[in-house]
């Protein structure tokens, strides 16, 4: 099989697993062994981190495994799934207060950045989370302006320090 072929199954098998925009049951239970793994900093790149958020309904604690994207000195979470992702809209409810964790906890503030803003930081994005590529209609190398294009389709937190 060629290369090609075996990412373009994977690709399909993503969007699968992510269909209607929301985790399918195996997506779900393949997310909480990441966010044990990632939230843990054993043996994991120092961008892989995972989420701590209060949900806006159950206000129960809710972890999730995400990619920390670095630009100009700053960092960033972009959410693969647009808008409607659950951890978009509960970090939205909880003020954009949260908690990431890699090997440690590190109370964040997280701030949306306007649309104009996120192109740069989309693109990085993608050069580092290559499981966001199937969700994220371009290729990673595209022009900046092909990325402002989507850029109202997926929503960015800059990663500040959580002041009270």
């Amino acid at each position: 099989m060629t290369p090609n072929r075996r990412g373009a199954r994977r690709d399909r098998l993503t969007r699968w697993l992510y269909r209607h925009g929301r985790p399918h049951t195996l997506a779900r239970a393949m997310n909480r062994l990441s966010a044990a793994y990632f939230g843990s900093g054993v043996l994991a790149p120092s961008h892989w981190v995972t989420l701590e958020v209060v949900g806006r309904r159950t206000g129960r604690t809710v972890a999730l495994p995400l990619v920390v994207a670095d630009h100009d000195g700053e960092r960033y979470l972009v959410s693969m799934l647009g808008p409607d992702a659950n951890w978009v809209r509960n970090v939205r409810a909880a003020g954009g207060r949260a908690v990431l964790r890699h090997g440690r906890r590190e109370a964040v503030r997280l701030d949306e950045v306007p649309v104009t803003e996120r192109a740069p930081v989309l693109r990085r994005y993608l050069a580092l989370a290559p499981g966001a590529r199937p969700h994220v209609p371009i290729d990673r190398d595209a022009p900046l302006a092909d990325f402002d294009r989507i850029a109202h389709r997926h929503p960015v937190f800059r990663i500040g320090p959580d002041r009270p």
